[in-house]
């Protein structure tokens, strides 16, 4: 499986699979999220955009240990899978990061009466939209492959200390964030009908990262495959 002409067939196998996973577990997540939730007694209507906005934060920061992870294994071990797993997961993290930023903004202007405010979480996150976007840029601004591998990881691997900060900063600081609603030392605070439209549309969004990753990183295993080929 780390070898990439192994992985390039396997992979192709499993995006319709993870494709059609996202599909199913999206359009169950929006029934939840717009037809069976109920109206919250405070934020009225507008806090429908949660079930897009909480998804796609917890998918940014996901994303980017995964592709900080597969960094370090390449670091590592040398691998030649390694470097192309964390090219293809970026980008989509990148997306949920400015999917993310634009529904939390959505949200702010009803609830907070602005777009946007220097809040530690939101400020952070959008630090992680720079990281990324910092590490694509690198990487494809870099001719030689094998050295644009070694300084993306680094950056990767620099940056993932921004990860813990958004995570603790509404514990850290006094941010307009509330705090987490669901922890898994205790019981959720929201209804269960809200519950079930989070966790939908989560495993929606993380059946997505896969299956776009995957097929991104077919195409990147046989693109490094024709550059190594006429070197």
């Amino acid at each position: 499986m780390a070898s990439p002409p192994v992985f390039h067939g396997v992979a192709g196998q499993l995006v319709p699979w993870f494709a059609g996973l996202a599909a199913v577990f999206a359009s169950a997540g929006l029934v939840f999220a717009f037809g069976i939730a109920p109206t919250d007694h405070q934020q009225g209507e507008v806090y429908r955009i949660l079930f897009i906005h909480v998804p796609a934060a917890w998918m940014s920061m996901f994303l980017y240990l995964v592709a900080a992870l597969h960094a370090a294994l390449g670091l590592v071990f040398n691998s030649r899978l390694s470097p192309l797993m964390a090219r293809a997961v970026a980008p989509t993290g990148a997306l949920f990061t400015v999917i993310a930023l634009w529904t939390g903004a959505v949200w702010g202007k009803p609830t907070w009466g602005t777009w946007w405010v220097w809040d530690a979480r939101l400020t952070s996150e959008l630090i992680l939209l720079f990281l990324y976007l910092g590490y694509l840029g690198l990487v494809n601004a870099t001719d030689d492959p094998r050295r644009a591998d070694r300084g993306g990881a680094i950056l990767l691997l620099a940056g993932a200390i921004n990860i813990p900060v958004i995570y603790f900063s509404v514990q850290w600081w006094n941010t307009l964030h509330q705090g987490a609603s669901i922890r898994l030392t205790a019981e959720p605070t929201i209804a269960l009908p809200m519950l079930a439209g989070l966790l939908l549309m989560t495993v929606a969004c993380w059946a997505y990262s896969v299956a776009v990753a995957l097929a991104r990183v077919r195409c990147l295993i046989a693109e490094r495959e024709r550059m190594e080929g006429r070197a």
